[in-house]
This record gives structure tokens, sequence and C-alpha cells, in this order.
């Protein structure tokens, strides 16, 4: 049976042993952005989860956890976490297009007068929201 800090899970959810020398699982993204952060989000989540067993078994032992498998477990993590952040990033600038589009396409539907009344409203419900 493996002790804390032999095995660590690779990036991709897998349950094999996560060497610098073994393929990286990562750098293939699937096609869908939506499928990659779940991806991401559960690797993430089991590097944690290795990170507190191995920190348990080395309260109960006593004995410290590897340095170098805690370094690797912490960078993979770090990794994630900056994929994960640009994914995230790489989706706003659609939401600030569809939302020009959106903004143009009630400005031409409505007059000014109508114009500045959902100008007006959209400010007291961002000031409401605390916006």
């Amino acid at each position: 049976m493996p002790t804390a800090g032999d095995v660590l899970l690779d990036a991709a959810g897998g349950n094999a042993l996560f060497e610098p020398g073994k393929p990286d699982m990562t750098a293939q993204p699937p096609a869908e952005p939506r499928a990659r952060l779940a991806k991401i989000d559960d690797a993430m989540a089991s590097i944690k989860t290795q990170i507190a067993s191995a920190d348990l078994l080395r309260q109960a032992s006593g004995k410290p956890i590897d340095p170098s498998w805690f370094h690797r477990a912490k960078t993979a993590l770090r990794h994630l976490q900056r994929e994960r952040a640009g994914l995230v990033e790489q989706s706003r600038p659609r939401r600030e297009s569809v939302k020009d589009c959106l903004i143009a396409v009630l400005r031409e539907r409505h007059d000014e007068t109508g114009w500045s009344a959902i100008i007006a409203e959209a400010h007291r419900r961002a000031d409401g929201e605390g916006l």
C-alpha cells in the first residue's frame, strides 16, 4: 500500500502515478471549454484531497511529507489553477460582445426618451445591487 506522498493522481483525474517522464494529460483540452473546466475542477479537487490526506497521515504518524512529492502536487495544482483562469477569461470577451450587440439592438429600437429611461432604470438597478 502506498504511503503519503507516493501517489499523486494525474491532472486528468486518472489513478496513475504522477511522474515527470509520463505524458501530460492536460496538454490536450477537449473541444468544449465547459467540459475542460469540469475536468480541471475534478483534478484540482483530487490533488487537494491527496494533499489533505498526506497531511492527516503526517499528523498521525509523525513522519514528514515527502518534500519532492509535495512540491509536485502544489505545482500541478498551480498549473491547473492557471489553466482554469485562462479558460474563464476566454469566455469573457464573448460575453462583452453579446452585451455590446444587445445594447446596439435596444438603442436602435428606442427613441432618445425611451433610451434615457432604459439607461436610468439600469443605473437604479445597478445601484440597488451595489454594482
